[in-house]
């Protein structure tokens, strides 16, 4: 059956979402799942999701606000944005407070970490990232580049987003798992990156049915680029032909950065089977639904305006 890439582009800031908000209840110890507890609580039963969802929107807000990828505009989008509840990182938090005092992200970005951050909080809102430049593969790195440089500047950062980024917009033009992983190899140039890629390629390949403790073991579910982008890449593909929930349930046996790691394989999916392929009920309950599939839609337009 074939997929509207409308539908594509829902599925993938949908399934973002979705991944988000339903893996941060898993999310660390037991004392940052019960603070996620009780603001869920606050926020009457809303499936609600975290900075992974709320630096997405803010990325595609901006995307078609300038109409390209203009980094000043996206450091202060994020800026604004920051509320503690979302559930920021320590470092994240400290460079968007500085860009909000005005200190230019440049300096900023690499105010906490000399190097700059390796964290996947650039991965995690590539895949908006990868959405725009669907039908402009070619400006793919520079636009990532450009956009996760903001707040992350250490190469492995960036390397990690390239991955997520151009998973997804290979899912949304409806290419094949094998295509999927093959195109996503030639992003990975560093040793972590290809390392673990290595170890992607025999499990799909060989269909190896790993076990969440392997993965963890093999590719990682914590808070770097390294250790969770490759992770969310593999679920993603291995679960592209099965329900969004059984893939889901792995991330959360996985543990670790359960909510980011579930937001990136969830795009990924999304892309992949497009909207109709979501649980409808949890859909039902995600937070602010209808401002996702309203950006999703413009951006879908504004990709094919820039293409034509």
């Amino acid at each position: 059956m074939k997929i509207e890439i409308r539908s594509r582009f829902e599925g993938a800031l949908l399934g973002l979402a979705l991944g988000d908000a339903c893996g941060a209840p898993y999310e660390g110890g037991v004392l940052e799942r019960l603070a996620w507890r009780l603001i869920t609580i606050r926020a009457g039963g809303e499936l609600r999701w975290t900075d992974d969802t709320q630096l997405s929107l803010c990325t595609a807000e901006s995307i078609l606000a300038m109409g390209r990828i203009d980094p000043d505009d996206l450091a202060k989008r994020f800026s604004r944005a920051y509320r503690w509840s979302r559930g920021y990182g320590p470092g994240m938090a400290k460079v968007l407070k500085r860009i909000a005092r005005g200190e230019h992200w440049e300096r900023a970005s690499v105010s906490v970490y000399s190097g700059g951050s390796f964290g996947n909080g650039g991965a995690m809102r590539s895949p908006v990232v990868g959405l725009y430049c669907w039908q402009r593969p070619e400006t793919l790195r520079d636009s990532i580049v450009a956009s996760v440089r903001t707040t992350h500047a250490h190469p492995l950062a960036i390397e990690g987003a390239l991955i997520v980024a151009t998973a997804t917009m290979m899912a949304v033009s409806g290419a094949t798992t094998d295509a999927i992983r093959d195109e996503v190899a030639k992003c990975c140039v560093s040793g972590p990156f290809s390392t673990r890629m290595q170890i992607v390629r025999r499990w799909l390949s060989e269909g190896h049915d790993t076990h969440p403790r392997e993965v963890v073991r093999r590719l990682g579910n914590g808070i770097s680029a390294m250790e969770s982008c490759m992770t969310a890449v593999y679920l993603a593909l291995r679960f592209m032909d099965s329900p969004f929930q059984d893939m889901l349930g792995f991330a959360k046996n996985c543990g670790g950065d359960v909510d980011t790691i579930s937001a990136m394989s969830g795009a990924i999916w999304g892309a992949g089977n497009g909207v109709d392929g979501l649980p409808s009920a949890d859909l039902d309950r995600l937070e602010e639904r209808d401002v996702i599939v309203g950006l999703s839609r413009d951006l879908c337009t504004l990709s094919m305006m820039a293409q034509a």
